[in-house]
């Protein structure tokens, strides 16, 4: 995989799609934190906590939230998410730079809410100190996510019926899936041009 450095070189190459914002529109921002170790990639999730009021409540994520009146922009709003949830400074380590936006969605509906990605470098193993919003943080391989080696489409029950989802297994039976996987994709097809989504089982 590339370095750091050249992630940041080609992220900050990349002209990111944003979406439009209304007055009614949600806007939210998640924290895409990357640590080397033994010169290979990790990628930063954390399991949000189960909330009967989280529309996504237990699921895998990216640090992050909504934005608030106190956050001059997303970034900043993706930094002080990012503090709130798991104790991590994102005023330390290195930003190095923006994912397009993605459309969130919640009950098989498109949302007017917005999520935008940034993606932040880190050259160590930092504590975290999860809130009670967070049930557990994670370090998962990134070259694993964009070989595909632990892509396997999952089948939940939605709406009464079973529906299957492209997604990830980490550790500890943990799946990604959704807008975090969508984040991903996104992630892996600016670091590699190249790159290749695996095939939508929902298209088969």
């Amino acid at each position: 995989m590339i370095s750091l450095r050249e992630m940041r070189r080609r992220l900050q190459d990349h002209d990111p799609e944003r979406l439009p914002i209304k007055p009614s529109t949600i806007q939210s921002a998640t924290a895409v934190v990357i640590r080397i170790v033994d010169q290979s990639p990790e990628l930063l999730f954390i399991k949000r906590s189960d909330k009967s009021d989280d529309p996504w409540s237990g699921q895998m994520a990216f640090p992050g939230g909504k934005r608030e009146a106190v956050d001059a922009s997303l970034r900043q709003a993706a930094m002080r998410e990012t503090l709130e949830e798991i104790g991590l400074d994102l005023l330390e380590v290195e930003y190095l730079g923006e994912l397009s936006h993605q459309r969130a969605r919640g009950g098989g509906q498109v949302l007017d809410m917005i999520v935008a990605p940034f993606v932040f470098g880190i050259d160590r193993t930092p504590d975290f100190t999860p809130s009670d919003e967070v049930a557990d943080v994670v370090w998962s391989s990134l070259p694993a996510m964009f070989h595909g080696e632990n892509y396997i489409p999952e089948h939940r029950v939605f709406k009464n019926s079973k529906s299957v989802f492209n997604g990830y297994h980490l550790s500890n039976r943990h799946f990604v899936w959704g807008l975090t996987y969508r984040t991903l994709q996104s992630l892996f097809g600016v670091i590699d041009t190249s790159y290749v989504s695996p095939l939508d089982p929902s298209q088969n």
